[in-house]
């Protein structure tokens, strides 16, 4: 199973799109307002989608669940590449939210179960941090082949296309999934569904210390998100500091660009992914180490908005892959200290209240961010691209400075 699972991760990041996206949106004519306006909707639509979708998994089936979310993704990536107009773009971004709402904590609740029934379920900072790694590795491996569409085909659009292959494959993948993992009710009615979802989320608001972790999702995840989507038009605007690339169309400067940084950052945060149990044995514990990467956060954040400010790309783009880095040792051991706190019954409901808490944030940050990057190009205050590093060191100081004591916080 556990090669399944890795195969699972590996096709899931085929979307070679995604180290272009915000680029295909600014090529499509869009603002960064009207794009925070859009990953805005996308948030929304999550978010309503995850109401009730990990109950769903949990009670009708996580399998089927994959299923549906892979299905969706397919529809999503067609709608994407046949885009015109504005509103074309909040079809696709709907058929996209089903898809993460049906997948996000799904698949991870399948990892545990399965654990679960092997007797290795103290290994789960292990196992999900090496899974994590395979999706990483695949990252890595769409990015060389998406630099070599746009480079070729000189088209953001065809990488839309292209996607829908490996989603098929893991399509056939899940059906070879073992049925037992899907643990399905029997003659449940949505009345069940809507129960199991009250339950649990009476479980994770009552109990201070899921509610603590949902908190710190929503500053970690939910802030990155949205963050480290920026990395794109900071690698664009380097291009023209590049002698070498001179012979070459935008398109073809951006993809030599954009892959080589995003292969490096994807082969780096495959490492981090697989060693992030690592950094809990060398803190002293799970608690020690959140602690720990918080700290580093608000250091790279700090020092991420004055180069920024200033137009030290070279060394923004070092802040950005360090930020990644952070984050594939930051998830694994975020999501082991949910599965620590939470009941099994419960698993993929608590990381849908997870997903959607992290959702939230995005949606708030995404329209807020891009209309300030948009205001402060037009008026020229410094790089218009600042307010990104300004957000992530706000959020992560107000985190450092709730954090109850180490002495509270293993009691809970």
């Amino acid at each position: 199973m556990l090669k399944k699972f890795c195969l699972y991760g590996f096709l899931k990041n085929q979307r070679y799109f995604e180290p272009f996206i915000i680029l295909y949106f600014l090529d499509r004519g869009l603002t960064f307002t009207q794009i925070g306006f859009l990953i805005a909707f996308r948030e929304i639509v999550i978010n309503l989608a995850e109401i009730p979708s990990g109950a769903l998994a949990d009670l009708y089936g996580r399998r089927r669940s994959m299923i549906f979310s892979f299905s969706a993704y397919i529809v999503s990536f067609l709608v994407f590449a046949l885009c015109r107009q504005y509103w074309h773009f909040f079809i696709a971004m709907i058929f996209f939210a089903f898809g993460e709402a049906f997948r996000t904590g799904t698949h991870k609740a399948l990892i545990f179960s399965w654990l679960r029934l092997e007797g290795r379920l103290d290994e789960r900072n292990e196992v999900y941090g090496y899974t994590r790694s395979w999706s990483k590795l695949g990252s890595a491996a769409s990015i060389v082949i998406a630099t070599l569409l746009v480079f070729f085909i000189k088209n953001y659009s065809a990488v839309f296309y292209f996607a829908i292959f490996p989603y098929i494959l893991g399509l056939i993948n899940f059906m070879t999934y073992p049925k037992d993992l899907d643990h399905t009710v029997t003659s449940v009615k949505m009345k069940d569904v809507f129960l199991h979802l009250r339950t649990a989320i009476k479980n994770a608001v009552g109990n201070y210390s899921l509610r603590r972790l949902i908190y710190e999702s929503m500053a970690f995840e939910g802030i990155f998100k949205i963050v480290k989507d920026y990395l794109q038009p900071v690698l664009k605007n380097m291009v023209i500091f590049i002698p070498l690339l001179a012979g070459l169309g935008d398109k073809q400067k951006s993809a030599v660009i954009v892959g080589s940084v995003y292969f490096v950052l994807n082969l780096a945060s495959a490492y981090a992914s697989r060693k992030s149990y690592k950094v809990s044995r060398f803190a002293g514990g799970e608690e020690k180490a959140a602690r720990l990467l918080w700290k580093i956060a608000l250091g790279l954040y700090l020092l991420l908005t004055p180069l920024l400010f200033s137009k030290y790309y070279y060394l923004v783009v070092v802040m950005f892959i360090a930020l990644y880095l952070l984050q594939n040792f930051w998830r694994p051991l975020l999501i082991s200290r949910f599965f620590a706190r939470a009941e099994e019954k419960e698993g993929a409901t608590i990381l849908s209240i997870e997903s959607q808490a992290k959702t939230f944030a995005a949606m708030i940050t995404a329209p807020v961010l891009g209309i300030t990057v948009d205001f402060i190009k037009a008026h020229g205050f410094g790089g218009e691209f600042w307010p990104v590093g300004a957000a992530g060191l706000v959020v992560t100081l107000a985190v450092l400075l709730t954090q109850p004591s180490l002495k509270t916080a293993g009691k809970l």
